[in-house]
Order: structure tokens, then C-alpha cells, then sequence
């Protein structure tokens, strides 16, 4: 079940088009199942895989050691930034 849980989970990072984020929560409201904790520990184990900083959490940060990197690739796709952060109401995808 669990690797059922983080398959769902990296398949939907997939279809996060460039440009947008979901964030952790979102993520398991998608899949009705766990929560942005579940979903946040599939990425701190598997998320190196997929398009991990299209994942956000919901104030547009990453875990500090992300940040830097994750900039980078917001600033390469044309992800919406305020103040170094996503600028969540603008770049969020709507799952579905």
C-alpha cells in the first residue's frame, strides 16, 4: 500500500506542467489519501525522480536546503516569484 501511495504521488508530480506548483496538501486532497506529511516524506525519499520543486508548500518555500536550487529552476520555467517564494495563487495548478 505504501508503494502504491508513492507511485499516485509521483505520477501526479509528472503532470505538474513548467511554470506551476501544487502544493503538499493539495497533493493528498487529490488522491484522498494521507496527508502533506505522507506526501512530503515521498519526496524527502523519491522526490530526486520527478520535478520535485513543483512541489511547494502552501506559503511557496521549500525545505532551506531546496531553496536555492529550486530558484533556479522556478526562474528557468517562468514560475510566478515574490520575495524569493512561489507566488502560490498565481502559480498553483488545479489538480484534475
Amino acid at each position: 500500500m505504501v508503494a502504491d501511495f508513492t507511485e499516485r504521488v509521483l505520477e501526479l508530480i509528472e503532470r505538474i506542467p513548467p511554470g506551476k506548483v501544487v502544493t503538499y496538501g493539495l497533493i493528498a486532497d487529490a488522491l484522498g489519501d494521507g496527508g502533506a506529511r505522507q506526501v512530503g516524506r515521498v519526496m524527502s525519499l523519491e522526490g530526486a525522480a520527478v520535478t520535485w520543486w513543483r512541489v511547494v508548500r502552501a506559503n511557496g518555500t521549500l525545505p532551506p536546503h531546496l531553496m536555492t536550487d529550486a530558484q533556479e529552476h522556478w526562474q528557468a520555467e517562468g514560475t510566478p516569484v515574490r520575495r524569493g517564494r512561489v507566488d502560490v495563487p498565481s502559480a498553483i495548478w488545479h489538480v484534475g
